[in-house]
């Protein structure tokens, strides 16, 4: 299902980057630090309060917050703005809004259906009492690792949670930079930095759920398996990050 969701995206992805895209402003970072390589943050701005995610009008722009205006999109940065460092605070309500957002409630449900069709978790058992379980689960799923790799671990590590788009160059280059955002993160210091936030947040909600699935299914290698998944779905998302914009104006015929 990851290939095909890359290769589904790359289709529309690459009819929406034939034309040439406009040349971004180079990120801007405080005074005291210096600014990221071009070749990592091609064009940050600012998310995570409501300035970031509302347009000239005040209305909030549904398009950029939400992926098919469904998954939310939060923590992805289309370079409206100059870059700044967020706050702790700012940090924690990108993944409050991650987690909590109403289309937040539909994709746990989503994703506990395919598991409970895999049967991935036999002992929490099938009917409405056993969907109950699943959709539990899925739903906890989202909101530790959202606040593991959106606050908590970049907060203590001064990383960057956001994903910046690079929103130029050929499809496999601009695959490529989505890709390497899963262990490349810029951070508070508008310098790059090993992604820990991403990689290890991760880990530590994939630990974590062993407490409430099956105690049958807790093991260090259940655990690493459910990293690793979680992982490659994170990388998937960022190419639909990185590419969506393009899909949302030259598809949608919405604004940028």
């Amino acid at each position: 299902w990851f290939l095909a969701g890359v290769v589904a995206i790359g289709w529309v992805a690459a009819a929406a980057a034939q034309q040439s895209l406009p040349e971004a402003p180079q990120p801007q970072t405080p005074a005291t630090t210096a600014s990221p390589s071009p070749a990592v943050q091609s064009t940050p701005s600012t998310q995570g309060n409501e300035e970031e995610t509302t347009n000239r009008s005040g209305k909030r722009d549904f398009g950029k917050t939400h992926i098919f205006w469904i998954i939310p999109n939060y923590r992805a940065d289309e370079g409206d703005l100059e870059v700044k460092p967020l706050t702790p605070r700012q940090k924690f309500k990108v993944a409050l809004d991650d987690s909590f957002d109403p289309s937040a409630f539909l994709v746990a449900g989503v994703f506990a259906g395919i598991s409970m069709a895999q049967r991935q978790y036999a002992h929490f058992g099938q009917g409405a009492v056993g969907f109950g379980k699943y959709y539990g689960g899925a739903f906890a799923d989202q909101a530790v690792g959202n606040f593991m790799t959106e606050a908590l671990f970049p907060i203590a590590l001064h990383q960057d949670p956001r994903y910046f788009t690079k929103g130029k160059g050929g499809f496999w280059r601009r695959t490529g930079y989505a890709i390497s955002r899963e262990v490349i993160t810029l951070g508070d210091d508008g310098r790059q930095h090993f992604n820990t936030s991403e990689l290890a947040g991760n880990f530590v909600a994939a630990g974590i759920s062993n407490v409430y699935y099956p105690a049958a299914d807790r093991s260090f290698s259940n655990t690493v398996n459910k990293w690793s998944q979680q992982i490659a779905l994170d990388t998937f998302f960022n190419i639909m990050k990185e590419f969506w914009p393009d899909m949302r104006r030259k598809i949608f015929h919405a604004g940028s």
